[in-house]
């Protein structure tokens, strides 16, 4: 299975977060969406900010590192992270992003 993760974070943090991921091979691609402003809830409070979304590519398999390693680095103490399973997708792109996040490096 393959997945489409979102997850939000401050602007400044966005790039080196998506970095991480693809080096460590738990991302095939993440796109970095920038000009975010995000309305919440928080601590029984409305609050705004602005942010980033990453759009990220992943396999079912990476995805319980790739969320602890999101986890790791976010700076939130609740990080937005929704994982969007996908079963279909262009085949030359499913047997890229299985080759991008394989452990063997292939």
């Amino acid at each position: 299975m393959s997945l489409v993760v979102l997850v939000t974070i401050p602007p400044e943090r966005a790039h080196e977060l998506a970095r991480i991921l693809v080096a460590e091979r738990l991302a095939g691609c993440v796109n970095v969406v920038g000009g975010l402003h995000s309305v919440y809830r928080w601590d029984g409070d409305v609050a705004e900010d602005p942010e980033s979304l990453l759009i990220i590519k992943t396999t079912g398999e990476r995805y319980p590192e790739l969320e602890a390693r999101v986890r790791s680095v976010h700076p939130y103490e609740v990080p937005e992270i929704i994982a969007l399973p996908f079963d279909r997708a262009l085949p030359e792109f499913q047997s890229w992003l299985l080759a991008s996040t394989s452990l063997s490096g292939t």
